[in-house]
């Protein structure tokens, strides 16, 4: 069978269900609640001092999701950079070689530890 006619495709297309208020809550993390409008002045004020400078930026975070710092530089901030993330679970037990190795294969421009 061709799987092109048996399954139709669909178009890289999102429509949230409601329009999104920038100034509900959209976010909240470590006990901080933020607007969506909030969320993306910070992540946007955190990306040059994170070497997010524009598309083309990658961002090697190993930094947990509980905190602002670690959602903003593991997701937010590249994305508000135009650039994008490499997300390394237990980066801090990587040694240096073993670093080198994964900024070279993934072509990483900047690391959040």
């Amino acid at each position: 069978a061709d799987y092109a006619v048996e399954v139709p495709s669909q178009g890289d297309r999102f429509a949230p269900f409601a329009p999104v208020d920038p100034e509900e809550p959209a976010l909240i993390v470590a006990g901080a609640e933020y607007t969506a409008a909030e969320v993306v002045e910070r992540a946007r004020a955190d990306a040059p001092g994170l070497d997010l400078t524009g598309p083309g930026s990658r961002l090697l975070s190993g930094l947990p999701y509980d905190t602002w710092e670690g959602l903003s530089a593991g997701l937010y901030a590249p994305l508000a950079a135009g650039g994008s993330v490499v997300l390394c679970r237990h980066l801090d037990r990587l040694d240096e070689d073993a670093l080198a190795k994964r900024i070279e294969s993934e072509r990483v421009t900047a690391t959040a530890r």
